[in-house]
């Protein structure tokens, strides 16, 4: 596999700072599947508030990175096809936590495309430290033509 970069990353996904979940991708199949890295840290924004002492992860910062997971499996695969557009999340299905995510954890996110129809991606996504699935989400994403392209 060829290194993808900060660059990349940046170029596919529209978050930033403090908002960009993903720190490095670890392996990725166009078009079938991605693992990406991020790593959690004590200075996060949310640290300081869920929960005081005991800082969590909060799960819907869990599942923003499982989508962006799975938006960059996405525009990794239709780099170059004038086809890339702008991804939007239009559901979840079967979002489960299984257990915390604290700061210090390196959270592995894991995403697979499993059915596109028309304009409509479906993909399994999970998330899991150390070996271990903390959760999991079925995500359907809509893609749209950019500005640019239209």
């Amino acid at each position: 596999m060829e290194t993808i970069d900060i660059g990349t990353i940046l170029n596919i996904l529209p978050q930033r700072y403090p908002f960009l979940m993903i720190d490095r991708v670890l392996e990725v199949v166009p078009n079938r599947q991605i693992r990406v890295l991020k790593n959690v840290f004590a200075a996060e924004p949310w640290a300081a508030g869920h929960f005081p002492g005991n800082p969590v992860m909060p799960g819907v910062l869990i599942v923003e990175a499982m989508c962006q997971a799975g938006g960059l499996l996405i525009g990794l695969s239709r780099q170059d096809t004038p086809v890339g557009g702008v991804r939007y999340l239009t559901g979840l299905d079967r979002v489960r936590f299984r257990k915390k995510v604290v700061p210090g954890d390196a959270l592995i996110l894991c995403a697979a495309i499993v059915k596109e129809k028309l304009n409509t991606i479906k993909i399994d996504a999970f998330a899991e430290v150390d070996g271990v699935h903390v959760a999991e989400a079925q995500i359907m994403a809509s893609l749209q033509p950019s500005e640019t392209d239209a």
